[in-house]
């Protein structure tokens, strides 16, 4: 059996006494007739108490629980949790396994009822404290962001931090950087174009020597991150209407939105990738002027939900259907390789899985899959494809154009019914009870014409990618590597390979 000295530093408080100091605590509590047990230390520094994610606790838990340990001493009862349930689970865990706990300067132990006692009370105090601190810095956050001040974090590419006054507290906003503004206004005009990939700008940016005028070389991430920022669009009613179909809490109200400023996107991010709902966000406008047009913007924004990878994909130039393979057992994408093949050792290119390459959680697909083989195939299956669309063109179309006009009839019927209804709320006559149940209709109405209206949005695109489809018919059969790569992008959502090799299509059309 051993005794265990523990101690944790927090990141939350820099002038905190060292790991080094409590130990030499913890060893000043040690009696006589333990000095010749085996002594044990466990050090987290740097890490917070709110959890039990470090590493050295977790280490001295697993002895614990191989009963080993027979003591665990603390300079306080905090280094061990700031959480009264997790405290509470720990010492009932220590408990059961016969360990007792000592705290150097609080003199007490958990050998005696009276120690478990005051152990918990203490904790209870510990917990109301951080809990105070937590809805006081969160209250002060709020507050700032609503008043339109910049909440810090990495400075955005383009602008710099220059004092200024609001509401008569100093502070500071972000102001434009003329030559670093001048080419993220290029990147967005760019990536804007139809048949721009983020690799596609990447090259671009890289052949015409655009390098940032800070920090590292551009990568398809950094530059996603930098498209998707409103902080750089000049906010107006058509981004307000953006966010609100996400149901962003909305903080500035939509008369501000006047097409001059840019905004800020804040809040614990717990939404999926492919998940619309991003109620846990909160936008606000700010006081600097946006550098890049809305329509531009927003543009940029559809063509990113639209190409949101698979998995952890990872980009690969040399099959024109890299990016759209996916392994049916893990979701992941698949990247071709070389290798050498046959008794001649031939160079052939191959798909192979990331889930097993580079997360190892997948055993792969048993069957080789040759690049050049399923190339072939899916460009018979592509040239099937638009020969079908060339035929249901005319139909495609209509039936289309008679959808969005129907749609449009309803939300004119929507607008005629919101009109109707704020002229009532105007005449006055309403009591509390009744005026609360006419604002909870209107904001139904204009979720209802706004849900329709993105309906609309996404016919008229998909008529205008049939139109494109079309076109590219007409000369799919002397596609280059270019091309493929743009039709496989339009046509295909993505290409799903079995365990045993089979493959099949999904496509967008």
């Amino acid at each position: 059996m051993a005794i265990v000295l523990y101690a944790r530093k927090s990141v939350e408080r820099e002038n905190s006494i060292s790991c080094e100091t409590q130990i030499e605590y913890c060893r000043s509590v040690i009696r006589p007739n333990e000095r010749d047990e085996k002594i044990l230390t466990f050090v987290d520094n740097g890490y917070s108490g709110g959890n039990v994610n470090r590493d050295g606790f977790q280490k001295m838990m697993k002895l614990i629980r191989q009963d080993k340990i027979s003591k665990v001493i603390v300079y306080k009862l905090d280094r061990i949790s700031r959480s009264l349930s997790d405290f509470v689970n720990i010492l009932q865990e220590f408990k059961a396994h016969n360990v007792e706990f000592v705290s150097s300067q609080e003199s007490f132990d958990t050998s005696s009822p009276y120690g478990e006692m005051i152990v918990k009370i203490l904790m209870v105090f510990a917990e109301f404290e951080r809990t105070s601190i937590i809805n006081r810095i969160t209250q002060a956050y709020a507050h700032r962001s609503e008043m339109g001040f910049y909440m810090g974090g990495r400075k955005p590419y383009g602008f710099e931090l220059v004092p200024t006054v609001i509401h008569n507290i100093k502070t500071k906003k972000l102001s434009p950087v003329p030559n670093e503004v001048e080419q993220i206004q290029y990147i967005f005009e760019v990536y804007a174009q139809e048949s721009v990939s983020l690799r596609r700008l990447l090259d671009i940016l890289i052949a015409e020597n655009k390098k940032p005028l800070s920090g590292r070389d551009w990568t398809t991430s950094k530059l996603s991150s930098l498209l998707k920022n409103p902080i750089y669009v000049r906010a107006d009613a058509d981004v307000y209407n953006y966010y609100d179909r996400h149901s962003v809490q909305m903080i500035t109200d939509i008369p501000m939105f006047d097409g001059e400023h840019g905004a800020q996107l804040y809040g614990r991010n717990k939404h999926r990738a492919n998940d619309s709902d991003w109620s846990d966000m909160k936008l606000v406008l700010l006081t600097h002027d946006g550098i890049v047009d809305s329509d531009i913007w927003l543009k940029c924004q559809k063509k990113l939900e639209k190409n949101k990878q698979i998995g952890n994909s990872i980009s690969n130039n040399t099959s024109w259907l890299s990016g759209k393979v996916v392994c049916e057992k893990c979701g992941h994408t698949m990247t071709t390789i070389k290798g050498r093949v046959g008794r001649e050792g031939n160079i052939r290119r191959y798909f192979n899985c990331t889930g097993k390459s580079h997360k190892k959680i997948c055993t792969g697909v048993k069957a080789t899959i040759y690049a050049e083989d399923l190339e072939n195939m899916v460009y018979n299956c592509i040239g099937e494809k638009l020969s079908d669309i060339k035929e249901m063109k005319h139909s495609m179309v209509a039936g289309d154009t008679a959808a969005v006009n129907e749609l449009k009839l309803k939300i004119k019927e929507i607008e005629k019914e919101e009109k109707q209804l704020i002229d009532s709320i105007l005449a006055g006559g309403y009591e509390d009870a009744l005026l609360a149940l006419a604002n909870q209709k209107a904001a139904q109405l204009k979720k209802d014409r706004l849900v329709l209206q993105e309906r609309i949005d996404e016919l008229k695109s998909r008529r205008d990618e049939t139109h494109r489809a079309v076109d590219l018919a007409r000369s799919w059969s002397k596609a280059d590597y270019r091309r493929r790569k743009e039709v496989a992008m339009l046509l295909i959502y993505k290409i799903v390979i079995s365990e045993d090799g089979s493959a099949e299509i999904i496509w967008n059309i």
